[in-house]
Formats: C-alpha cells, structure tokens, sequence
C-alpha cells in the first residue's frame, strides 16, 4: 500500500492557474509571460499615464530591471534567500520574478518614472501623446 501526501494548496494553485488563463484573455491589462515567484500588483488608469504599483519587500533598486516598449512593461528581478542555517519555516519566497503587463495603449518610455518606497515599487508610465484625450473647443456660428 502506498502512501500519498495531500496537498491542499496544489489544488488551489492549479485553480489560480486557470482564473488567471481566463483574466488573459477577457481583461484589457493581460500578464502572460511570469515565472518564478509572483509578485501582486496594480494597474491604474489615468487620463495621461498608468499607474503601476508592484509589492516588492526587501529588495532594492539594484535588484530591479524595468524594461518600457510601446504598450509593454516588463519588471524582473529576484528575491534572495535568507542567509544562515537553522531555518525551521520558511513563507518568504525565494527566486526570480518576471512580470510582463500589456497596457491597452501605447506608452512614452522616455517620461516614464520609478520609485521604490518601503517595500512598494510606483511605476508612472505617461500614454503616448496621440493617445491623451483631447479637448475640442466648439464655437459658435454666427
């Protein structure tokens, strides 16, 4: 007779899995390429920018990579593992993170900004200038 061990958070993992297959392909703002540990984040949209904000505890600005091309952003880095033995639990994740967003138009990398503050990374992404609103003044005709 053989022996397994139940896993309850496996089946829960596949089922997050498949609800985020699902968000993929009705959301606006899709993650399709990740691996290693999963960060939480938020999209925000403004009348001129995106707003990204990404939980990052303990890492620093050198262990982040932020790459910006037309309507992508992609935010890489790696969580470290603690140093020194007698570890007797461990929730922390470790390992490297890669989270591609595509944003429903196209950005202006070369005004887009960082800041990371107490464990929380802040991503200003301005919308390319042809894609802000407009205001149209109308006049009257005389």
């Amino acid at each position: 007779m053989t022996l397994y061990r139940l896993d309850p958070f496996r089946r829960m993992e596949r089922l997050m899995d498949a609800m985020d297959r699902l968000m993929e392909t009705t959301a606006p703002v899709s993650d399709t390429r990740q691996r290693g540990v999963r960060i939480p984040m938020n999209v925000k949209a403004e009348d001129d920018a995106f707003i990204i904000t990404a939980w990052v505890p303990g890492l620093s600005t050198d262990d982040l990579r932020i790459e910006v091309l037309e309507d992508t952003v992609v935010l890489e880095g790696e969580f470290k593992a603690p140093e020194g033995e007698g570890l007797l639990l461990q929730e922390i994740p470790v390992g490297p993170f890669k989270r591609v967003v595509t944003l429903p138009t196209p950005l202006e990398p070369g005004k887009a900004s960082a800041e990371l503050a107490d464990g929380v990374l802040t991503l200003r992404l301005p919308k390319a200038e042809a894609m802000r609103p407009k205001e149209i003044k109308v006049v009257a005709k005389k």
